[in-house]
């Protein structure tokens, strides 16, 4: 008998100990869960998706407008034309005979690489944002000499049906400038 009461109290410790290893780990998969849930409803992870696709549409439409190949100015301007909104897609329809007869009189290839970028500003409710992208234009002539030049941009993107466009677009200013 004996030993059937020290068999019993050795199993009390470990049944014990299990029961509390079993409540600990069932709390803090409840907890998780909890934290798990609400990070996925929270509405900073929505604005942060929102924001990846805003900088990828503008860093797509940056390097877009900065290609252009004299062999292909009606897909090059086609794609312009289909990467902007507003003003900006205006004066680029207003402005496509003209700059296609000055791209195929200079017969130039541009490519551009965007580097990096960055949304500055986003209003999702607005659908309006701003970004900053850095990119590497290199124009290569008839001769097929190339010129890399390295720049920075400053976009505007307006959301239409959906999709992030450029809605202005200019060069951003350089550190050292004077600014008015």
């Amino acid at each position: 008998m004996t030993r059937a009461v020290r068999t019993r109290a050795g199993v009390r410790p470990v049944l014990t100990a299990a029961l509390v290893l079993t409540l600990v780990a069932g709390g803090f998969a409840a907890w998780t869960g909890q934290a798990w849930y609400a990070a996925a409803h929270d509405g900073s992870a929505a604005y942060a998706a929102e924001r990846d696709r805003a900088l990828a549409a503008g860093e797509q439409a940056v390097q877009n407008l900065n290609t252009l190949d004299h062999r292909q100015t009606d897909r090059g301007l086609d794609l312009w034309e289909s990467s902007t909104t507003g003003e900006l897609h205006q004066q680029l329809v207003d402005g496509r005979e003209e700059f296609e007869g000055q791209v195929k009189a200079a017969k130039t290839v541009t490519t551009a690489r965007v580097l990096a970028g960055a949304v500055t500003e986003l209003d999702d409710r607005a659908g309006r944002a701003r970004l900053l992208v850095a990119l590497r234009v290199t124009v290569t002539t008839p001769d097929r000499k190339s010129t890399d030049k390295d720049s920075r941009m400053l976009g505007e993107l307006t959301r239409t049906d959906g999709q992030w466009k450029l809605s202005g677009l200019g060069q951003a200013p350089v550190g050292g400038t004077a600014t008015g």
